[in-house]
């Protein structure tokens, strides 16, 4: 697994939130499938998913984009 997509998954959440120190992204999975787990302060669980999901939306939309680059496909779950 490349270590790019939990990097791009980690600076793009840190550029939303107020709290960038407290940001955690946990990748699982193998060359084919990517689950990225994302944990932000609980504060900033609304910057990260956004109006109607709408950040989230485009967080996925980036991560899965960048994913099929490398031949995988990923997922992005966000933790409360």
């Amino acid at each position: 697994m490349p270590a790019n997509l939990p990097e791009l998954a980690k600076t793009l959440a840190k550029a939303l939130v107020d709290s960038p120190e407290e940001v955690l992204v946990v990748a699982a999975g193998d060359s084919g499938y990517v689950k990225l787990e994302l944990e932000v302060a609980e504060d900033d669980l609304g910057r990260v998913i956004g109006r109607s999901g709408r950040t989230a939306r485009a967080l996925r939309t980036i991560l899965s984009a960048a994913a099929e680059k490398n031949g995988q496909r990923c997922a992005l779950d966000i933790v409360e």
